[in-house]
Order: structure tokens, then sequence, then C-alpha cells
């Protein structure tokens, strides 16, 4: 088909040009690009793919390193898609349509006085497109995004609408929360929300010494707690976010700015593109890097303390490890940098989750810890994340989803209990694989 052709408010085009991610790392050609305004238009379009034998992938602000978005059939926009449907301050939840981007849930529910219980770092991505990559903060008690969700509403290959929850389709609700497009289009999700807290975010260096020998503690007396190392250094910057009564004490204007844009984001991007430019400055980078965020103070709402603006662009790898292991897997990167010739500009970031329930999640069924590692967008990675993939499947780690890794179906069949469970109901649902592209053949199978 040519030219634009418009249903509804929705509109469906040839695809003009190559879609790219937000890393710019992964490109890909859709024959069309659709932007249904509602869940019968998705359907319709769903439908129309499989009967021109196209196969459908839906894509949020590609925030995602790997190419699970990727593909060369039709490509799915939910930018019309977004929104709240519904408030219930009954059940305590929120119905958005899957498109909303978390920034504008955040405020939404804000201005309504509720707010999610716990959320990644950054909310630029949509509602859809973390939950079914298994996006997560960092916290000892709450969960990831997925896990705070109570109900979905899915497209299946059969253009039919499920609505799922843990009464309705419960089987499909327990795996489709992180179900990485491969079960359907998610047209909307039914949030758990609470009434809106604040939080106490305290900011302070400390040795790498120090923070490994505490973890434990550190993970056991906090709320949420998290640190980044910075590599060709033994400095940390640990953060721990808690509950407060208040009152509110939000970061000055301008010392906010000088920490969350000038340093974390200008004067960074600065240092990691002379690095990308002249490897061997890079130590000297970081010790200076690691020393010019100083410890600080401060209570706001939750997503003024959870999130910050990520500016510099970089591509990731990160793993989930039982958390017992994270300590010592952390000492043997620092130990691999040390006696590489790796010039690492990017901290490294350690997080922890507790275990849940859902099958394909990289915290399901265990405790754990995350690290992930970073590299400024354009410098070689390939080195770097292959010697740290090696320690991190040496204890038995799960990459994230979204982010870069090398692991098939082989692999993460062993690292999953509920692998079989999740391929099992795909195989129910979509059978003809219209929401496949060679992401999914890799890590699920076909």
């Amino acid at each position: 088909m040519s030219g634009t052709t418009t249903a509804g408010s929705g509109s469906s085009r040839t695809a003009s040009g190559p879609w790219r991610n937000w890393a710019g790392n992964v490109t890909s050609r859709p024959v069309r690009e659709v932007s249904p305004a509602s869940a019968e238009e998705l359907a319709e379009a769903v439908r129309r793919a499989a009967e021109d034998g196209l196969r459908v992938k839906t894509v949020g602000t590609g925030h995602s390193f790997t190419s699970i978005a990727a593909t060369d059939g039709v490509l799915i926009r939910p930018g019309l898609l977004t929104g709240i449907r519904r408030i219930d301050r009954e059940a305590m939840t929120v119905t958005v349509e899957s498109g909303t981007p978390l920034k504008r849930l955040n405020v939404a529910l804000a201005r309504e006085g509720l707010s999610l219980t716990n959320m990644g770092d950054i909310m630029e991505q949509t509602v859809a497109g973390a939950t079914s990559t298994g996006t997560h903060g960092t916290g000892r008690d709450s969960a990831s995004t997925a896990a705070q969700i109570r109900a979905l509403e899915l497209v299946t290959a059969d253009g039919h609408l499920l609505t799922c929850s843990e009464k309705e389709n419960p089987e499909v609700f327990a795996a489709a929360r992180i179900g990485l497009g491969a079960l359907g289009v998610i047209t909307a999700i039914t949030f758990a929300v609470e009434p809106v807290f604040l939080l106490t975010a305290r900011e302070e260096p400390m040795t790498f010494d120090r923070v490994t020998s505490e973890f434990d503690a550190l993970h056991a007396e906090n709320e949420h707690f998290e640190f980044y190392w910075f590599p060709h250094t033994d400095n940390c910057n640990t953060k721990r976010n808690n509950r407060s009564a208040g009152p509110a004490a939000p970061p000055g204007r301008i010392s906010g700015w000088v920490e969350d844009e000038l340093l974390s984001n200008g004067v960074f991007q600065l240092a990691c593109s002379l690095g990308r430019a002249v490897p061997p400055v890079v130590p000297a980078l970081a010790k200076v890097s690691s020393r010019a965020l100083s410890a600080r103070t401060y209570t706001d709402i939750p997503y003024k303390v959870f999130t910050s603006p990520r500016r510099v662009r970089f591509v990731e790898m990160e793993y989930a490890l039982p958390r017992e292991a994270a300590v010592a897997a952390l000492r043997e990167v620092k130990a691999m940098v040390e006696r590489s010739p790796l010039k690492v500009s990017f901290p490294v970031e350690v997080r922890t989750a507790p275990a849940d329930d859902i099958p394909l999640s990289t915290a399901s069924g265990r405790e754990t810890a995350y690290i992930a590692v970073h590299l400024y967008k354009g410098t070689p990675h390939r080195a770097y994340f292959t010697a740290v993939e090696r320690i991190m499947t040496a204890h038995g780690g799960r990459p994230h989803w979204g982010k870069l890794h090398t692991r098939d179906a082989a692999y993460l069949s062993e690292a999953y209990p509920r692998f079989a469970e999740f391929t099992a109901l795909r195989d129910r649902l979509d059978p003809d694989r219209l929401f496949a592209n060679d992401y999914l053949r890799r890590v699920l199978g076909d």
C-alpha cells in the first residue's frame, strides 16, 4: 500500500524510512507504520497485518538497547493511545492507555494525590514498553513496575481483545505483565496506586570497600538503596531513599541544577566525549567525576526522587543476580577492569529487588541484585560487555530483556524455572508467530 489511510483518528501509512532506537544502535525498516487511536483500531491493524502476511511489533520511545521492537513488517506506534481511562479510589488503581509515557502518568497521578509505589530511574518510556521489558528501580520490599500491575488489556494474534487479571484469564495475566511483546499488543494497563507520599533521599560518597562490605546492611536498613561505582577509582556514590513524614524540602533550584544538569549531564557529556576521543584520559576524568558529586539530602514526592534526567546517550547491559552473589560479582568486575586495558567512562550501577511471581521477571522467584554497565554512545563496547557478561553468567545471571546481551533460549530456559510455562502460553496465543522478530527467536526459540 502507499500513502496514508485514516480510520477514526488513527492512521496507517507506508513507512517513510528506517526506525531507530534512542541509543541509535538498532535500526529497522518496517513496511508500514500504524498509529491506532483506540483498542479497536489496533485490533484491526493486527488482523490486517496477519492477512497481509506481515509480522507486527509495537514501539514506544525506543529506550531498549536490544532489537526487541524491531520489525520488517508493521510497526505500531502507540502515540495516540495515551491518557488515564479511570481512577478507582476504592480499589486504589489507575487504568491507563498503553502508550502513555511514565512521565505523564506520574505528573497526572501526583495532581490527583496518588503515586506508584516504586519506579525506575528514568520516566521517558511508555507504560507498556517499560513493563513489557521488566523495567525496575531499586527496592527492599517494592518490586518492578510490572509487579504493580493489577490488570491489562491485550490484542492477541487473532485480533481479539483480551482482558486479563488474577480473576480473568489469570494464566495470561501472570505472564503478560512482562511479555516481551511476544504474547500480543497491550492496549491498557491497570496499576495499583497509593496516596502520594514523601521520600527523603540521602546521597553520599563512600569508598568501594565500605559499600561492598556493608552492602547487606545498607540494603536491609533502607527501603530503596542503590550505588554507583566509578571504574578506575575506589569511589562510589550511594543513594538511600526512605519514606518521610516531611516536610517537603526539594533540592534548591540552583544547587539542584548544578548536580542534576550541569554535573550529571553537561560536564559528564563533555568528559564522555573527551574520553571517547582520547581513551588514555578516562581514568583521570573518572577520578574527577567521582569526586564532583557531593553529599546532599532532600525530601520530595516519589517521582521527583526516584527519577533523574538522563541526557547523555549510552549503550547498556544489565544482569540480575541472586542478591547474595552481587558483591562477589562486582569485585570480579573491578578486578577485571583493573587488569585489562579497558577504559570505562561510565559508572557501574547496583540496585536490588525482592522476589516476584512473574515468569519472565528478572527477579522471578529470587531476591535479586542488578549490576548495570554502560558506555558512552559510539564507544566500542564489545570487549567490556563480553568480559562483564562472562562474570555475570558464572553467577547465574539473567539479562535485562531491553539491554544488550548475547544469551539465547537454551541459556534462558535454564535461568528461568518458569520459562516453559511462558513459551507454552506463547504457542497457544501466537502459534504462527505474528509477533516474532529476530530477537524473540533468539531469546524464546521458535
